[in-house]
């Protein structure tokens, strides 16, 4: 059966990530073909902060992408990390978040790292899937080129030649944030998403907020603030957010 790698396109709409076929109807599914695929998807700015998210991934070293729930900013992030990796402009992508829960213990967790890891790491999984394809990703995972770590085993490390995604930064405390910037190493990239508003820690704690304002405007670093228009989620989550 032939590939369907030039059939595929995903596009930004107002209510959702809409999957588009060839010759189909257009009409969004909340239950795609789960198929294992192999594909390239096309990825389009559905308003301008996701542009100038875009246009700040390509023209930055250090990004940050501040808005709420829903807005792309992860999706976006790690689109624009795959298409680094397969471009040849970096050798590897490295993923990470804090292990915070959204309050709610879930006590001991069995197994290795990678396992009691896997809840907290569980929305970079479904991000690089969506966009790889589950055969490509894992192969990935298997040869290095892709790594998910937790920001636990960052400390001491210098990323040369790499796309560094740090998700859920609002998770971290100011002293996480900055230990994490100074990973940065030669030819490589670094994006922070996070919502500031919708923080897991103890109030006070988190220093994504601080870092944003002390950061903006300093030559090679773009501060991305994404709103409620740009929520491609269930229009509800747009309504919601604006009186919770």
């Amino acid at each position: 059966m032939a590939k369907r790698s030039a059939r595929h396109a995903v596009v930004f709409r107002g209510d959702n990530v809409q999957s588009l076929h060839e010759g189909g109807t257009g009409v969004w599914d909340p239950l795609p073909d789960t198929r294992d695929q192999s594909y390239v998807r096309r990825i389009r700015p559905m308003g301008p902060n996701q542009q100038a998210l875009m246009d700040a991934m390509a023209e930055h070293s250090l990004a940050l992408a501040l808005g709420p729930a829903g807005t792309g900013k992860t999706f976006l992030a790690i689109s624009a990390a795959v298409e680094a990796l397969e471009e040849g402009r970096v050798a590897r992508i490295v993923l990470s978040r804090p292990a915070v829960e959204a309050g709610e213990s879930l006590g001991f967790l069995p197994g290795d790292l990678q396992e009691k890891m896997a809840p907290y790491l569980r929305p970079l999984y479904d991000a690089l899937s969506d966009r790889l394809g589950g055969k490509r990703l894992r192969g990935a995972l298997a040869d290095g080129s892709i790594e998910i770590a937790p920001i636990a085993y960052m400390r001491g490390r210098t990323l040369n030649n790499a796309f560094v995604v740090i998700d859920e930064a609002q998770n971290c405390t100011y002293a996480q944030i900055k230990m994490l910037l100074t990973r940065l190493g030669w030819h490589s990239t670094m994006v922070l998403t996070g919502d500031p508003d919708q923080s897991d820690l103890l109030p006070g704690l988190s220093g994504l907020a601080d870092i944003s304002h002390r950061l903006a405007g300093l030559p090679g670093i773009a501060v991305v603030r994404l709103d409620e228009r740009d929520i491609v989620r269930h229009p509800l989550v747009a309504t919601m957010l604006t009186v919770l």
